[in-house]
């Protein structure tokens, strides 16, 4: 029998991973996540696996060993890379703070993997929200100041585990310095943080709203005041003051 402690191979997670697979989901996925010519998902694949299947796998892929884990979050396959970054999350969500340490090393230093929206929005809190709350962060800092579309996605979608334990001071000063940002994905990432902010304290939002709503994008606005009442959101998109 074999031992429970012993790493499964690459091989065998890949295995299991592809057994889930419904081809019949493959050109809705691909539609989905764009991955047209000179869509931002250009040239990604998918097999089509469902997350509730392939989270029965985190387990399995969070034992894998350190340079297998990196293949993962290195592969051509966008399921593959999700199973990565899921083991990750689930690596850091249960080790102990030298084990939280390397998974957050293995996450930066293979971040380059982690370049879907949903692949960020399922690991940006969980790893980098978490390893920098409470203290400064100049990685992330510096991924909204310098960093490319993904890196600054992580950075303000990580500021969510802040904003669920009622700190906002990351989120509203990451929302400021990105309300010029160009990418679209970018606008509604800002818009979705300023209403995660509205929804433990509406008062901190508004005043940001106050001070920024008429420079901010459309997306990003329609998305901050969607839980506004419709003559509010109403006014807000017309650019009154309030």
């Amino acid at each position: 029998m074999a031992n429970p402690e012993d790493k499964p191979t690459l091989k065998a997670v890949r295995a299991a991973l592809h057994g889930l697979a419904e081809p019949e989901r493959v050109k809705v996925l691909s539609g989905f996540f764009k991955t047209g010519p000179g869509q931002y998902g250009e040239g990604d694949v998918f097999i089509g696996v469902r997350m509730p299947a392939l989270r029965t796998l985190t387990p399995m892929a969070a034992r894998l060993a350190d340079l297998d884990l990196a293949r993962l979050l290195a592969a051509k396959i966008h399921e593959e890379r999700m199973l990565g970054v899921v083991a990750l999350v689930h690596r850091y969500q249960k080790g102990d703070p030298a084990q939280k340490e390397a998974a957050f090393r293995l996450y930066v230093d293979h971040r380059s993997g982690v370049n879907s929206w949903d692949l960020v929005d399922g690991s940006a809190p969980a790893i980098a929200g978490c390893h920098f709350s409470g203290k400064p962060a100049p990685l992330l800092d510096g991924w909204v100041a310098h960093g490319g579309l993904w890196e600054r996605r992580i950075a303000m979608v990580s500021t969510h585990w802040d904003i669920r334990r009622g700190e906002f001071g990351r989120a509203l000063d990451y929302a400021e310095k990105l309300m010029g940002d160009p990418h679209d994905l970018m606008h509604k990432a800002v818009g979705w943080m300023l209403r995660e902010v509205g929804k433990k304290d509406v008062a901190a939002l508004e005043g940001f709203l106050r001070a920024f709503g008429p420079q901010m994008a459309r997306t990003t606005l329609r998305y901050a005041i969607e839980r506004f009442p419709p003559k509010v959101r109403e006014a807000y998109l017309k650019g009154a003051k309030m």
